[in-house]
């Protein structure tokens, strides 16, 4: 047993309800994949319990892990949660263990819904449970049922006043933990909001909202450029930890800077680092714009942490700092974006925002912090991945002159705050790679993008809508990207990060990723959802590192991940010769040794004296000459012959297992010579029957070749980029437009409840000076209805225009199809004039 990660149960530290005197399972460690839930047995219950109907498919994944010691699953079938304590790597690397019985957790409220989802936390203290109609999180330790020995968790649900009320249809997009923060969710809706809430305070109000506007309302081309699909926190590294990464449907990327829940912790050498660059790179910029943002920056910093002044000018040995509530008065922050590829020459290929190069829309999103590189990786329904690197650091960019909401209690504390986050109306800077760093910082404008790959997964084509993709990153290797999608897992490794390489001195060229498939599925293409309803990736402090996947049919598959050598690609020499020649023959072993094939070796003869033939035999030098002339015979004629008897007698059994061996084989040949006897009129009758089939067919499409239809006009170029635009909208736009009206609609109506509602609060809590803050946000939300109207009529029009188009396309299609079939029936078989008969059409 090389180690052991299991750890004591938290459960057993807490005060117990007395159980009655029952003996204590005894607790067995098995192999993950061989655990009593994962069988085949409840694999038609499972399949029944998830195959909910809904009009949104949404990826599904029921496992998570606390980055210890324990995998968390969800049963669907009893609606409960299987904690599984494992041991990593034992008894062998390749292995993983899991206690048998496992814990089972159950909510104290029932589930009204169905759970597509679930993550934990930082601290594993509390886990998410998500679905398309429910948000709820169960708190992981809880007290012991007397009953059935269950652990019953306390359950809360997420803001079911705002998603799953009954008069309102926004749904929660993407719902997720962020990384500096136990008790804070970020979740975008499909009202194009981003929400945090804090568990900590209130899960029924959000914390923030930041109301999402791309684009100016009336101006927008396409309703995908309005549609958010996933968003990604930031990771740690300068202002990318106080960044949302928010991705729409038509594939464009926005970000928000700065979003910082309150009461989250940073690192205090983290903080000090942005503060000074601010300090360095702003407030002496020769550039007014970077003087007044990197002002904006370092008033955000000093009152968001306070200590951050005081420890830097006096010092201090502060390791950590805690984020205060905070809001600037009179601005809000920019949508920046969208985020457009850098510039590699000409200023028409920076100003492309992005060229069709990926099919279908958006429905995945990553974020990818490797060493110095931000990487972003969209996920397309066609199957195609697209990876790029940030060129340049974020900067946190504010809008002058739009106030935002502030919630506070009665002694004028922030409790939430909301703010409408525009992007900025202005001409497209062209960045290029060796511009100077003073021609950049603390302007304002969006980084721009590093395009490293564009990847095609090749998937099927079997889903109206699309391939729901999902993305996940190794814990191991930063630069391993699992993908999940129908057709299985596929494993993406990144051979160039740009920065990285610069920072470390390597003159590396690019070098595009490597992709390879991990697990396949494509025997599960006709189902409804992905065969993969959990996946889940652990690695080890030893360098092994393992996914974990369930099926559908609650399988459990445990796979190694070889991490030696993965980053270093594979050398292939073009110029070396491949040898065209026979590959040649495997000499058999030797059943006896060449040396004694060969003989018994030569010997000489000593010279003798030429009167040894008078000697005597009885005489001294006549024995000695026969002594000499034995020694020489016994030393290699009968050690020769005692060497053959041996190699005979021991080679015996092994030349007759040889021979059984051939006989067995040659057997075994004439039965299968026999087979392809008994098969060959089997097999010639059906290359006849194959040879009639191809005949039939060509005579079938000479026939088919003949018929007027075949040699109808092609379309015109105009025709073709109607029906491309057409075929478009009817895949992307129709549903984009008809979810942006229904929750343009549901939002108008919560807003006017709430306005109503609450003017009556408002007057008894908030004083006379503070008449014209009340004016300022009522004026502030009237304007937002009438923004919201105008877009909401415009998206109907739209829709209108589109379902016409597609009736009248309808229409002609059918009436073209009558036509062919009327000729064909009465008139043409008889040798009538098809203009005229057309004509009468």
């Amino acid at each position: 047993m090389r180690y052991n990660f299991d750890v004591p149960e938290k459960e057993e530290q807490q005060p117990r309800a007395p159980s009655p005197a029952t003996p204590k399972e005894e607790v067995q460690w098995i192999p993950l994949q061989n655990h009593p839930i994962f069988t085949t047995a409840t694999a038609t219950a499972t399949a029944a319990s998830t195959g909910h109907p809904s009009a949104h498919r949404t990826a599904r994944n029921l496992m998570a892990w606390d980055g210890a010691s324990r995998l968390y699953f969800w049963d669907s079938v009893k609606k409960c949660i299987h904690r599984i304590s494992i041991r990593l790597g034992e008894p062998d690397p390749t292995s993983v263990l899991a206690d048998s019985p496992s814990k089972v957790l159950q909510a104290d409220v029932q589930l009204n819904f169905v759970v597509d989802r679930i993550s934990i936390n930082r601290n594993g203290s509390a886990l998410l449970l998500a679905g398309s109609d429910g948000l709820c999180i169960m708190y992981l330790y809880g007290r012991t049922s007397t009953t059935d020995n269950t652990i019953i968790c306390r359950s809360v649900s997420i803001g079911s006043q705002i998603y799953f009320n009954s008069n309102n249809v926004i749904r929660a997009l993407q719902v997720s933990w962020h990384p500096s923060s136990d008790t804070h969710l970020g979740i975008l809706s499909s009202d194009s909001v981003f929400r945090i809430f804090d568990l900590s305070s209130d899960v029924g109000l959000p914390e923030q909202e930041y109301y999402l506007q791309p684009v100016d309302p009336g101006k927008s081309r396409n309703a995908a450029s309005i549609c958010p699909v996933d968003f990604s926190f930031g990771a740690d590294h300068l202002w990318d930890r106080f960044s949302v990464f928010i991705l729409f449907s038509d594939g464009s990327i926005y970000i928000l800077c700065p979003v910082v829940p309150f009461g989250s912790v940073y690192k205090w050498e983290s903080i000090l680092e942005i503060y000074n660059d601010a300090h360095t790179f702003g407030l002496k910029s020769a550039n007014s714009t970077a003087v007044s943002n990197s002002n904006l920056a370092i008033s955000w910093l000093e009152a968001t942490f306070p200590e951050l002044a005081h420890q830097a000018t006096e010092g201090g040995n502060l390791s950590m700092l805690k984020a205060h509530p905070y809001a600037l008065f009179d601005a809000s922050l920019s949508l920046q974006g969208p985020l457009r590829k850098v510039c590699n020459g000409g200023e028409e290929e920076f100003l492309a925002v992005r060229v069709a190069e990926c099919e279908g829309r958006a429905v995945s999103f990553l974020y990818n912090l490797v060493s110095k590189d931000s990487i972003l990786v969209t996920a397309w329904s066609g199957g195609q991945l697209q990876i790029d690197a940030l060129a340049d650091e974020i900067q946190p960019v504010w809008i002058a002159g739009s106030p935002p909401r502030v919630r506070v209690d009665s002694l004028d504390r922030i409790l939430g705050l909301a703010m409408i986050c525009e992007s900025i109306p202005c001409e497209l800077s062209v960045v290029k790679l060796d511009q100077p760093p003073d021609q950049t910082f603390w302007l304002g404008h969006p980084p721009p993008l590093l395009r490293l790959a564009i990847i095609d997964l090749a998937l099927p084509r079997n889903m109206e809508s699309g391939s729901l993709i999902s993305l996940f990153v190794d814990p191991l290797i930063p630069e391993r990207i699992y993908s999940l999608h129908d057709g299985g897992i596929d494993s993406i490794v990144l051979h160039f990060l740009p920065f990285t390489s610069e920072a470390t001195g390597k003159n590396e060229t690019m070098r595009t990723p490597s992709v390879h498939p991990v697990l396949s599925t494509c025997q599960a293409e006709s189902s409804s959802s992905s065969p993969i309803c959990g996946f889940v990736a652990l690695s080890d402090s030893f360098g092994y590192s393992w996914i974990v996947a369930v099926t559908s049919s609650q399988e459990c598959i445990v796979l190694e991940m070889k991490s030696l050598n993965l980053l270093i690609p594979v050398h292939v020499d073009i110029e070396k010769d491949i040898s065209l020649e026979e590959p040649k023959q495997i000499d058999t072993p030797n059943v006896i040794s060449k040396e004694l094939l060969s003989g018994p070796k030569v010997v000489f003869i000593p010279q003798t004296s030429p009167n040894l033939r008078s000697v005597a035999a009885d005489s001294i030098e006549g024995r000695s000459t026969l002594h000499q002339y034995f020694k020489l015979f016994h030393e290699n004629y009968v050690e020769y012959a005692h060497k053959v008897y041996f190699e005979l007698k021991h080679h015996g059994p092994h030349l007759k297992r040889i021979i059984d061996d051939q006989l067995a084989r040659l057997g075994e040949a004439q039965q299968k010579l026999l087979k392809v006897e008994e098969k060959q009129p089997t097999l010639e009758e059906r290359i006849h029957h194959a040879n009639q089939m191809h005949s039939f067919l060509e005579e079938r499409l000479q026939s088919l070749r003949n018929l007027p239809g075949a040699h109808k006009k092609p379309l015109s170029r105009a025709e073709r980029e109607f029906k491309s635009e057409l075929d478009r909208f009817r895949g992307v736009e129709l549903d984009a437009l008809r979810s942006s009206i229904e929750t343009l609609n549901a939002r108008s109506r919560r807003y006017v409840q709430s306005s109503k509602g609450c003017t009556s609060n408002q007057q008894r809590h908030i004083s006379g000076r503070k008449n014209f803050v009340e004016d300022a946000q009522i004026s502030q939300l009237k304007s937002a209805i009438a923004k919201l109207s105008l877009v909401n009529s415009e998206n109907a029009k739209r829709v209108k225009v589109v379902e016409s188009a597609l009736k009248s396309q309808e229409r002609t299609e059918l009436l073209v199809e009558h036509i062919r079939l009327r000729c064909r029936a009465t008139h043409w078989a008889s040798g009538a004039n098809p203009t005229r008969i057309l004509a009468e059409f």
